[in-house]
């Protein structure tokens, strides 16, 4: 039997999260884009809520397509609010519209926002030593760092803890601990 990051329950959801994405570089901007508009919805929650309703979020927010979500109209966000599918916060749907088109802006300027978002560990990906999940910061300077400059660029719900949470999705940061099969894969 394999060791695995404790902090996975035994959600085959959540496992499958931790095996074959969590900690896995990403460099894809849409990808980058779908974990950020997750990351923000998750707020509060537990992650294990919005995997559950991830297919739900991908329907609802037309498959994570910032061009898309960017032109969001009232129609579309009254519809969002009655969707039982997604989580419905006024506040946090009007930020992935917001940041749509913020995430736009940053790839127009900077080329994609895989060179943005990436510049923050030099374009490398920070791989921690954990021993035990205690370890696990829930923020560090790079992700205060991430979070003043997407709030900057007119980002919002990016805070420094969701910032991290973020950088840990996207294998930005390695944190899985060190006797869990995918630390060193």
């Amino acid at each position: 039997m394999k060791t695995i990051c404790p902090w996975v329950s035994d959600n085959q959801l959540y496992i499958d999260y931790h095996d074959n994405e969590w900690g896995i570089p990403v460099h894809d901007d849409r990808k980058l884009f779908e974990l950020l508009l997750l990351e923000t919805f998750q707020a509060g929650l537990n992650w294990l809520t919005v995997l559950k309703k991830r297919e739900n979020f991908r329907k609802a927010f037309d498959n994570f397509y910032p061009e898309i979500i960017a032109k969001y109209d009232q129609q579309k966000i009254q519809g969002l609010m009655t969707n039982e599918g997604i989580i419905r916060n006024r506040l946090k749907i009007m930020a992935a519209i917001s940041n749509a088109d913020s995430f736009l802006k940053i790839v127009k300027e900077y080329g994609s926002f895989d060179k943005f978002i990436w510049k923050f560990t030099s374009h490398k990906t920070i791989t921690n030593q954990w021993k035990n999940i205690n370890e696990i910061p829930s923020k560090t300077k790079e992700s205060d760092e991430m979070s003043k400059e997407l709030k900057k660029h007119g980002f919002k719900f990016v805070g420094s803890t969701i910032c991290y949470a973020f950088m840990q999705a996207t294998g930005i940061v390695n944190d899985h601990t060190m006797d869990c099969w995918r630390h060193n894969k």
